[in-house]
């Protein structure tokens, strides 16, 4: 006999299937991985992103053509959408008041033009995407030219396979061949821009079709010569300090503007262009001539000067490259190694 004696186990009939579950307070099921393919979704073209909403072209060149106001799935919180992206997006595309659509995926992107904070920071910002042409607006003077920084840009463009275009404002107030006399071994497309003539119209030909993003220091009159290739931008423009002869930064967002059959990005002007996320052999490959003939380097060659037996060296001795090509390209490499140098120090 049991210790307990005669005790019966009211729960003896039950067992482990008898086992019921509270139901969910809330009523809800647990969220499916599972997306909806969103099949009736159009394309639409990333024009300003402002906190979190972001303006977006549709139909595009069509008659119900719309500017859409549009916030971001879910799933794409932790990916940057910047102007120049093809989107897909659903949801009410009318563009009328007060609607909002929904951006569910980012087209794959053909290029994509980053920079970084400083030059010891390797986080990459992406500025714009989808640009083909790289407009680097500098001024001939007030504010002073700065060749290291439009070494930058070039670095930059470069590293995404964008064709640089150099436009040298205020040719009236000052010459800008010496400037100009830093960049000849280049080939970069250069426009000369003055008060009185600005190359408007030949320039709007010559981006027609393309997607431009401008780049300039501020008080270059980046601004200014957007407004006038888009009557209506209506870009703010600034001056320039007469005391520390920097221009003040007046445009504060990335927009992008119709500009024929492309598009013309304007970007906030900027004293500074960190280059921490590019890869030094990304300069080299924007120079296929010159890259054919560092293929007979030693390996480890850094391809800059006081290297003995670089080839790009010697070629340029023999005459067999422009000794201004070989200079020109050896200083955005140094550009690059001294960015390198200073973030290791740091």
């Amino acid at each position: 006999m049991s210790w307990l004696g005669d005790y019966e186990d009211p729960y003896e009939e039950y067992d482990e299937s008898s086992v019921r579950e509270r139901p969910n307070p809330k009523a809800n099921r647990p969220r499916s991985k599972h997306r909806p393919e969103h099949d009736d979704a159009i394309t639409g073209i990333v024009t300003a992103v402002d906190r979190g909403r972001y303006t977006l072209a549709v139909r595009v060149g069509e008659p119900d053509e719309a500017v859409v106001t549009a916030a971001r799935a879910r799933e794409l919180r932790k990916q940057a959408i910047v102007a120049g992206d093809r989107v897909d997006v659903v949801g009410d595309t009318s563009g009328e008041e007060g609607s909002l659509a929904r951006i569910v995926r980012i087209q794959p992107r053909s290029t994509v033009l980053r920079r970084s904070a400083d030059d010891t920071d390797v986080v990459e910002r992406v500025i714009v995407a989808n640009a083909d042409v790289l407009l680097m607006v500098v001024a001939a003077a007030d504010p002073e030219p700065r060749p290291a920084l439009v070494d930058r840009y070039l670095v930059a463009a470069l590293d995404a396979g964008i064709t640089p275009v150099m436009v040298v404002t205020k040719t009236d107030v000052a010459d800008p061949a010496p400037f100009l006399a830093h960049f000849e071994g280049l080939d970069i497309e250069v426009w000369q821009s003055s008060l009185e003539d600005p190359p408007v119209e030949a320039l709007r030909e010559r981006l027609d079709g393309h997607t431009t993003v401008a780049v300039g220091h501020s008080g270059v009159g980046k601004s200014t010569l957007v407004n006038a290739l888009v009557p209506g931008a209506m870009r703010a423009v600034g001056h320039v300090n007469p005391v520390t002869g920097r221009g003040r930064h007046t445009s504060s967002s990335t927009v992008s503007f119709k500009l024929g059959s492309g598009w013309i990005i304007d970007t906030p002007g900027v004293r500074s262009f960190g280059l921490g996320h590019v890869a030094t052999a990304n300069v080299l490959s924007g120079f296929p001539d010159l890259a054919a003939v560092a293929e007979d380097c030693p390996r480890g060659c850094s391809h800059l000067p006081g290297e003995e037996y670089c080839e790009l060296t010697i070629a340029a001795l023999e005459g067999r490259l422009g000794q201004r090509r070989v200079d020109s390209m050896q200083r955005l490499l140094g550009t690059l190694v001294a960015a390198r140098q200073q973030r290791h120090e740091e």
